[in-house]
């Protein structure tokens, strides 16, 4: 068991459906507060999506990263910021084998434009992140004719630019597979020690939230990685005692679960300190941000 645990906390998503929580943070500022409240409560790391202002979907725009960075760097200099650079992985089909086009379900752009806003931000040197999400693998994400593309060429790319902007990538597992190529870049030296992981579960349809097949995973991985897991829906807080019992760090939020019970919503505040309640209650501690950077060997700010 880890003894003491990183909390990150994963904001908002991309997920249209978590607009329907009223806790949903659309605009820069209200990610920024959002993210301020979860580090309050107890994340060492908090995880940013942007959206839209106006619409509340997804967004890939640097100006809103810059803004929630700057206004999450106003009041709080200590917590380690992690942005997403898997959005711009999807391809919708229709059954005839036509890639559909954007704005019909297909965003799909080459790994650079994936990453653009991280290089925008650390090129400008003001608001610089010190983790970004790299997605490695290709996944079918739930029913339909919609799958996420991310190719080892793609993933290869990604982890070099993170090389050279000087940012450490968190690798984000969804499948078995996922984790057998991360291994391999790992081999390739293509990823520094320690190698920061994050095992997904239960985003259908890749790996369900299956304690064997969680501890299997687990005991492949270098003892000097640094690893975290977690569930989807009613399913994150039991992830949260698995990965600690196992030896990882957690991640909760609203990007993955909505709910602090049956039909109560949660705001991110609340999910963090549910995870902190359940971490100390197993007799781990949780983690400070200048903490976290001694684990992931990250620069002290």
């Amino acid at each position: 068991m880890r003894n003491e645990v990183i909390i990150t906390c994963a904001v908002t998503g991309d997920d249209r459906k978590v607009t329907k929580s009223p806790y949903c943070a659309v605009t820069p500022s209200e990610i920024a507060e959002s993210a301020l409240a979860a580090t309050d409560a107890g994340a060492a790391i908090v995880h940013i999506h942007v959206r839209d202002p106006l619409t509340g979907d997804f967004s890939m725009e640097t100006r809103h990263y810059r803004e929630v960075m700057q206004r999450i760097r106003e009041k709080n200099t200590s917590v380690i910021i992690n942005l997403t650079c898997g959005m711009g992985g999807y391809i919708q089909v229709d059954l005839d084998g036509n890639i559909l086009p954007a704005g019909k379900g297909t965003d799909f752009v080459s790994q650079e434009r994936r990453m653009r806003h991280l290089i925008e931000l650390v090129n400008e040197g003001t608001y610089v992140p010190e983790i970004c999400t790299i997605d490695c693998g290709s996944l079918n994400f739930g029913e339909g004719n919609r799958a996420y593309v991310s190719t080892p060429e793609y993933i290869r790319q990604g982890l070099k630019i993170c090389r050279e902007l000087g940012v450490k990538p968190e690798l984000e597992v969804f499948d078995t597979g996922n984790l057998w190529f991360c291994m391999q870049m790992f081999k390739e030296g293509l990823v520094d020690e320690p190698m920061m992981l994050q095992l997904c579960t239960t985003i259908p349809y890749g790996m369900p939230a299956n304690i064997g097949l969680l501890a299997s995973l687990v005991s492949t991985i270098p003892p000097s990685a640094q690893w975290a897991s977690f569930g989807i829906g009613r399913m994150q807080m039991p992830m949260v005692a698995q990965s600690v019992l196992l030896g990882g760090h957690v991640r909760v939020g609203l990007e993955d679960n909505l709910y602090l019970s049956k039909g109560v919503y949660a705001s991110n505040a609340q999910l963090v300190e549910r995870a902190r309640s359940i971490i100390e209650s197993l007799g781990a501690s949780i983690a400070s941000p200048d903490k976290a950077r001694d684990h992931l060997k990250l620069a002290p700010r």
